[in-house]
This record gives C-alpha cells, structure tokens and sequence, in this order.
C-alpha cells in the first residue's frame, strides 16, 4: 500500500483492515469546494499542523459538519518531496499512554502551496486565495522565529529592511510577503479576516500583529500602497489577531513508528530533512492531548472548531489559560526533567518519570510550588491539567521526546517559567518566597548542567543556547553570583528575592563529585 488517493479508493479494506481510519467524505468533492470558495488557509504545514489543525478539520469534514478542508503553505522540501507525492495526505499515529495506538489518514488539505523563492506560481495563487470572499481565517504554526524581522544586534535583517524599503510588489521577507497578501484582500473591497497564530509563544496574536503593522505603516509613511492600508490593519473589527493558547506534543517522525507502519504494508514513508533543518515524513507521531484555547475574534465568521474540541473565550482568559501552562502546570515541568535527564544519563522524559526522585521534584514544583500561585482561567481546571502532564503526558512511553531537546535556549525559558512563580511568591501576603525549594534546586541544577559532566563524570554535548558564551566561564570559575543576579535570565535578581545564596548551597552540594547531583536531589525530597 501507498499513501495516496488511488490507493485508499481501490485498497480500502486492505487500510481498514490493518487498523486505519480513512477519510469520512467525499476527498474530490472536498478538494474542489475548497479551491473554489476557501475558508480556512494555515501557514506554517509541519508535524503540528498535520496532527492538530488538519485533523480538527478532518474531524468535522467527517461529521459533514464543513465540506471545506484548509489550503496549506509551508516549505518547498515539504510541499515536493513529502507532501504532493501522497497527494496532500498526511498518516497521523496517535500513542495513547496506555499503549495502544490510533492510526488516521488525514485528507484535510486541499491544497498545498509555498511562499519560497522562486515559486511565483504558487504566490500568484495565494493572492488568488486572499481576495476570496469566503475566506474567514489564516492560521499560523510557524514557531515564534517566525515573527521576528530583526537580527540578534536588533536591526532589520536585509530582507526586511529591503521589503520595507520597496513596498508589497515583491518582498522576499516571510512577513513581508504574508502583509502584502493581506493588502491585497485590502484593495480587493477592505474584507474582513481573522490572523490566528497557534504558535506556543506568549501573546501570539500580538507578535503576529506587531510584524505585519511594521510592515503596513512603513509601506503607508512610504507611499507604497493606498491611504488606508494601515487602518485596515490596525482595525480589529476589519483584521483581527487573536491570542491563542496550544498544547500538543508532536516529536520528529520515529523509527520505531515508522518500522509499525512498514509492518502493515505501507511504503515509501521515510523521513526527509528539509532545508530549514526540521524533520518531516508522511506520517507525524502525536500524543493523545491536544487543547487549543482561542480568543473569539473572527471579524468575518469562522467554522465552528467548538465542534471538535477548540475552546472560544475572550483575550483574557487565553491569557490566563497561558500562564497556568507556561509558568506553572507544563513547560516549568519540562524544563526540569530536562536538565537533569541530562544530568542523570536519561534519554526520553517517560523514563524520567519512572526515576522516583525526578517524578517527586517535578510533583513538588508543580502541586506544592506552582499551584498555590495559578490563577484559575475557568475554562481548564489547572489541577486536572497538571494531573494529566504528570500522570499521562510525561509517562507515555510512546512519545519519543528527549530532555536533550528541551533543553535547548535553557536560559531564554527560565524567567518565564520560573520567574513569574516568585514574583507571585514576592506579592503574595499569604506565601513566602523562602519556602520555595524545589524552583532553586532546578536553578542550581541548570548551573550544573552548565558543566557539561553528568553525575557520573562523563562529558555531555551542551544543547544550543544563545548565553552559551556568556555562562559557562562563570560556572567553570566557580562564581555564579553574576548569573544568580541577571533578572534578563530568572525574571529577578536572585539575591534581591533571598534565594541566590540558596541555589549557591545547592549548586555546591551538586559539585561534590560523582553521584552528587542525585545524592542533593534525594536529601531535599
């Protein structure tokens, strides 16, 4: 069996026979109702997309609830060797805790186009796209990288700054070309359209704002484009830029995946590496929970993605849904098993969990630590969400994700996901931020980490990270006070909130030879 259209019309019991779930609607009908009259195109077509996004809509074309699917934009390496070849189709492996799996062909997209350079065709019909009546939403999964226009020095990179400099005739820019569609539904009659960013970063929807706004004044200011561009823009009730809140765990294609699909007679499903360095294969492996929290802002109408799980609220409450999962119920979490996964010699974070002193950190910086501080959005319980990360998220020992790769950009997560909790601390009458324990000893653990020696001496590779540089002499030295003080890397100055000196006591217990890291971890239990 291969993975394209002819193949599910003419071996369709072979695919039901070996456990899949096919395409519940009429795929021609679909694809040809979707081109004519687009409603929803999403940018950014990775391993995300295809479990998330494209199955929400799968789900509701099966329950006839759309008889539209989404057009798709990504990256050419996709789009020709990944993507065309399986007709647009995408085989997604759900790994349920428990241990068994969900096999799904997903038959969503509609189309699948690129913005590279050199592709003019596909461009010319993405302008096509965006001067469509029906069209109600642009999605984005396109990491927040993606919204940046300046370089590390804070200068627009050349790209941009040519496209700002030129107008919206031929950016070469991401943002740039993604604005000049955007002036193009402009002229076409100022029609309405919702910009959703679902990528995992904070307040998306304004970052995505704030790069297409650069865009559209400084074209204005310029004259290269007609009086009221950057009004449209600026107008929620004509473009909107919702906040979103997204959840799912989608790794690189695995092999052990790969080899179960093999073993049911699919061919021709090897992963590729695309020019932009990310992995991708026509199948994506996903764990089983997904939330996707959205402010209700869609000037032109939307599907209603209630029906397959999406939850709708307003800006306020994303925001707190936000901050329940990246300072306190998840990415905190993560981040710990991810330093000290290195630390101990573990290769995936389910194996962490069967470590009981990793399992009793994270429990105690997440119930005892971070929940006395969360504010409750309303919309997710924040102790049945923690429940769920600790108890079938992180054990699923299907998911194949590594503390190595979490542990990437530690020093850009840490203010953030363990800053906030003391500054809750520090506000709060009731609480003493004194009495935090396990947050310091993840502290003192990263200054570990820095050494690049795991608990049994033996050298390990740094995972990237921009401060890299700038850390790892201080550590190697011996002094860690200047890192404990640098707010830019805890949200405070550690000192000043009374827990530098406290790291430093960890931080040396941890240094004292081999087996030490664990030895200081168990005496704090």
């Amino acid at each position: 069996m291969r993975l394209n259209v002819q193949s599910l019309q003419e071996e369709k019991e072979l695919w039901k026979a070996a456990g899949y779930r096919l395409p519940q609607f009429d795929h021609k009908a679909m694809v040809q109702a979707t081109r004519e009259n687009p409603v929803w195109i999403h940018f950014g077509a990775g391993n995300l997309f295809r479990a998330f996004q494209a199955n929400v809509a799968q789900e509701l074309l099966d329950k006839k609830v759309l008889d539209r699917g989404v057009i798709a934009v990504g990256d050419r390496d996709t789009m020709e060797r990944s993507s065309h070849p399986h007709d647009d189709l995408a085989l997604l492996v759900t790994l349920k805790a428990d241990g068994t799996i969900e096999k799904t062909i997903v038959g969503s997209v509609a189309e699948y186009l690129t913005m590279d350079a050199g592709y003019e065709k596909e461009y010319a019909r993405l302008k096509e796209i965006f001067v469509k009546d029906s069209l109600q939403m642009a999605t984005f999964t396109i990491t927040e990288k993606g919204y940046n226009l300046t370089a590390s020095d804070g200068a627009f990179t050349p790209e941009v700054e040519e496209d700002l400099r030129e107008g919206p005739e031929s950016p070469k820019s991401f943002m740039g070309k993604v604005t000049a569609l955007l002036y193009e539904r402009f002229k076409s009659g100022k029609k309405p359209l919702a910009m959703v960013s679902m990528d995992n970063c904070s307040h998306n929807g304004t970052r995505l704002y704030e790069a297409v706004s650069t865009f559209s004044m400084k074209w204005s200011e310029n004259g290269r484009t007609e009086a009221g561009f950057a009004d449209y823009i600026a107008d929620p009730e004509q473009v909107s830029f919702p906040w979103t809140m997204i959840d799912k765990i989608t790794p690189r294609p695995d092999a052990s995946v790969e080899s179960i699909l093999e073993k049911d007679g699919i061919q021709d499903l090897k992963p590729i590496v695309t020019s932009m360095n990310t992995y991708i294969a026509p199948f994506v492996n996903a764990e089983e929970c997904q939330y996707l929290v959205v402010e209700d802002a869609f000037p032109g109408g939307r599907p209603p993605l209630e029906q397959a799980g999406l939850i709708f609220t307003d800006r306020e409450t994303v925001d707190k849904v936000e901050k329940m999962k990246v300072c306190t119920c998840l990415n905190p979490l993560h981040t710990a098993l991810a330093v000290f996964g290195c630390l101990l010699g573990h290769d995936t974070i389910s194996d962490e969990m069967k470590d009981d002193t990793l399992r009793k950190l994270v429990e105690g910086i997440g119930y005892d630590e971070g929940l006395p501080v969360v504010v409750d959005p309303g919309v997710l319980d924040p102790k049945r969400f923690l429940d769920d990360v600790l108890h079938i998220r992180f054990p699923n020992p299907f998911m194949p994700d590594t503390p190595q790769r979490i542990a990437t950009d530690t020093s850009q997560k840490l203010a953030v996901r363990f800053g906030e909790t003391i500054k809750a601390y520090q506000a709060s009458p009731q609480l003493d931020v004194k009495d935090l324990k396990k947050i310091p000893l993840v502290f003192a653990g990263w200054l570990r980490y820095l050494m690049g020696i795991d608990d049994k001496g033996r050298a390990f590779q740094l995972s990237p990270d921009p401060l890299l540089d700038t850390v790892c002499p201080y550590v190697k030295e011996g002094n860690v006070r200047p890192i404990l003080e640098k707010e830019e890397i805890f949200g405070v100055d550690l000192y000043e909130a009374g827990l530098g000196d406290t790291v430093e006591g960890y931080f040396k217990e941890m240094m004292a030879g081999p087996g030490a890291v664990r030895r200081t971890l168990e005496k704090y239990e």
